[in-house]
């Protein structure tokens, strides 16, 4: 179903940017539910911070369709993984929106949003885009709020606008470090044990053999 938003801009892309990561660039651009790929990691719970009427963020106005000084209804939570926060999020729709299309927003209370976006075939969704955010951008402050603890220079986050009814939902995650530690930690673990079964393939002698060879390729690196 075509949508009428973009949530692209000269900062927000389609590609991820070069720099990102294997893991990053996985994950900014998994569709479906965030939250349903978190929960492959661990038990999620869904921590909200605040919700409440506001102005939306200056690279949000385009996106929401919205003119200098409209407000919109804005909700922050934090997705935490097993206790560990994985993922600062920000969404906002028109403030008329959420008394009408998206009104469901309003009394989600610590469910997901993912609940309102992927059960009903009404929802339209964009292309996801991405960027990295830092200190000059708010979601740097709300990552910075979720973790309590110093961050990087700058976070890798990604958004995307859902339609319904023809009314916009700008939904922002920013990834936090412990997602991708946790990532890094995961890959070690599969390759130490993906090394020791490839040893047990081998088997005993085999595995002698390989190691007196690396070893006697290693002194004579070393003369």
């Amino acid at each position: 179903m075509p949508i009428r938003f973009d949530a692209a801009d000269a900062h927000w892309r389609v590609a991820p940017m070069p720099g990102f990561s294997a893991d990053q660039k996985d994950w900014l651009t998994r569709g479906g539910s965030l939250t349903a790929h978190l929960r492959t990691l661990g038990q999620v719970e869904v921590r909200v911070t605040r919700e409440a009427v506001d102005l939306p963020w200056p690279d949000e106005r385009a996106a929401l369709g919205l003119a200098p000084r409209a407000s919109a209804w804005v909700r922050e939570i934090v997705l935490v993984v097993d206790g560990v926060p994985f993922v600062a999020a920000h969404s906002a729709t028109p403030l008329a929106a959420s008394h009408g299309a998206w009104r469901a927003m309003r009394s989600l209370r610590t469910r997901p949003l993912a609940e309102l976006l992927y059960s009903d075939s009404g929802v339209s969704r964009s292309a996801l885009v991405s960027r990295r955010v830092n200190a000059r951008h708010a979601l740097y402050a709300l990552a910075a709020n979720a973790t309590h603890s110093r961050v990087p220079h700058a976070h890798a986050a990604r958004r995307s606008v859902f339609e319904r009814h023809g009314a916009p939902l700008l939904v922002t995650e920013c990834m936090l470090p412990a997602l991708w530690t946790h990532l890094a930690h995961v890959a070690h673990i599969e390759h130490v044990e993906h090394n020791v079964h490839m040893g047990r393939e081998r088997g005993p002698l085999d595995h002698t053999a390989s190691r007196a060879n690396a070893a006697q390729r290693a002194h004579s690196e070393l003369r």
